[in-house]
């Protein structure tokens, strides 16, 4: 039952589908109804974070997720690897 709520929910809100680069990272907040599909879509991030190995830096405030993405390995920059995680998240 809850792998079907993941499925069905996090559809987010959010108008502005722009990752911004700031301070060496990507960004980008997401809204959603509520809380339960907020939680739902970082449950699908943290999914698809894994399978690239490469994970989010992130925050939840009810029904904002804030997603940060940078590559630690390469100095705390933008790399190839966050671009790639910001695409397959927009795919979510």
């Amino acid at each position: 039952m809850l792998l079907q709520k993941l499925r069905e929910s996090s559809h987010c809100k959010t108008k502005n589908t722009m990752w911004k680069e700031e301070n060496n990272k990507l960004a980008r907040t997401f809204e959603f109804k509520d809380f339960q599909e907020a939680f739902a879509f970082m449950c699908r991030v943290a999914f698809l974070a894994e399978s690239q190995g490469h994970h989010p830096n992130w925050s939840n405030v009810y029904n904002k997720v804030t997603i940060e993405l940078t590559t630690h390995d390469a100095g705390n920059t933008i790399t190839e690897k966050d671009r790639k995680l910001a695409k397959a998240i927009d795919q979510i």
